[in-house]
């Protein structure tokens, strides 16, 4: 292994372990020493790499931002019909969540405003919830009546409140949660020529996968392609 690949692994080490830390106590109570504790490197290592722990927050936030906008792409440019992608992606984000410990404390340090910082981690949520609808509308998936500035404060306010109440109780980011949400909102969302071609609990393009605990969830592979090159 190189020197430079161990330096990134460092990195995304800390960043893992920051995260913990962060979801677990909180961005004041989280020390650096027991982060860099959890990533098994000394508190010199640590500040090779951040200068103190705003730093390690804002990487924390920055690669939960890109495994975010990331899943939101997927579908809002896949094929098939607008609604069920955002039926779909309303589920992938939600495995998302279940697997990746840096996406849920990027979204905390973010509702906290830690630091200042002026990141808004929901923004590509918004882009990709409010753009779905729009292209719903404009292939006359909506029902009469039904606009997508409405529709999409609607949903948003649904997908965050389970967001933020999945933070005591992961059982609202179950599939059950979301399919029981869009068995709800689809008949009065979708127009009739839609009525029964629409799933809830998300079509094959949603993927099935396990989001049991991994080594580098989605938000520290992001992180990993944006540093791979800067750290020397």
């Amino acid at each position: 292994m190189t020197k430079q690949d161990r330096a990134v692994r460092t990195r995304l080490a800390l960043i893992r372990s920051a995260a913990e830390q962060f979801e677990a106590r909180g961005y004041v109570r989280a020390g650096l020493a027991e982060i860099s504790a959890g990533a098994g490197v000394s508190p010199g290592a640590l500040h090779f790499h951040f200068a103190n722990k705003a730093a390690v927050a804002e990487a924390v936030e920055h690669a939960a931002e890109q495994a975010l906008r990331e899943a939101a792409a997927c579908h809002r440019d896949g094929d098939g019909s607008a609604l069920q992608r955002l039926v779909d992606v309303t589920h992938h984000v939600a495995r998302l969540l279940c697997a990746d410990v840096v996406v849920r404390a990027g979204l905390r340090l973010n509702a906290e405003q830690v630091a200042g910082r002026v990141r808004d981690l929901r923004r590509e949520w918004r882009q990709c919830v409010q753009g779905l609808l729009t292209e719903a509308e404009r292939e006359g998936e909506l029902a009469a009546g039904v606009t997508p500035q409405r529709t999409s404060a609607v949903v948003l306010a649904a997908t965050t409140g389970i967001e933020v109440l999945a933070r005591e109780d992961d059982g609202w980011l179950a599939r059950p949660s979301l399919t029981d949400l869009w068995q709800l909102l689809l008949p009065c969302l979708a127009a009739p020529c839609l009525a029964g071609t629409l799933d809830p609990a998300g079509s094959g393009s949603a993927g099935s996968g396990s989001v049991g605990s991994a080594p580098a969830g989605p938000g520290v592979q992001a992180e990993a392609g944006r540093v791979g090159l800067a750290v020397r």
